[in-house]
């Protein structure tokens, strides 16, 4: 199979947040057939769905891979384990979440795996990060990323994450 770019969302909001963003992105560099090519700045950002928990540090990875995309989903729940994710509740506290937010513009519905990501276009957290590294990319419904940027930054708590 031919390369293919995908972006990749990640998000903690327990114990040391930047460790484990850190650690994400090396174990996904470090994964074979993955290739790292950019990676979008730290964001902070309130939590989504489930309100009453931690602020959430959010970045979007874009990456390189031959890997289909159930054998990349694989490889990115590996990731979380080794991490210690535990999956307790849905949008509750986690140490660290990887999601496949797009996979080239290809449109996957499976079991276990929805591309574009479901609620991409409703998540502030997923979308800042992924129009600073990939402007140029249109969501599906002729969707601009720039216009859905400005939208979401104005109505949910987003900022750049400066390490204080």
């Amino acid at each position: 199979m031919h390369p293919v770019t995908a972006y990749i969302g990640l998000g903690t909001n327990l114990g040391d947040r930047a460790a484990n963003l850190e650690r994400a992105l090396r174990e996904l560099a470090g994964t074979p057939g993955i290739r790292m090519r950019r990676t979008a700045a730290v964001y902070e950002t309130a939590p989504v769905g489930r309100t009453d928990q931690d602020w959430f540090l959010n970045t979007v990875a874009e990456i390189e891979t031959p890997l289909a995309p159930q054998a990349l989903l694989k490889e990115l729940q590996a990731i979380e384990s080794r991490l210690g994710r535990v999956r307790r509740e849905r949008w509750g506290p986690r140490v660290i979440d990887l999601d496949i937010l797009l996979y080239g513009d290809r449109m996957i519905d499976e079991p276990g795996l929805q591309v574009p990501h479901p609620r991409l276009t409703e998540r502030a957290f997923a979308v800042v990060p992924l129009a600073e590294i990939a402007p140029e990319v249109m969501l599906p419904g002729n969707l601009r990323l720039a216009d859905l940027t400005r939208r979401l930054a104005r109505e949910q708590q987003i900022c750049l994450y400066t390490g204080n």
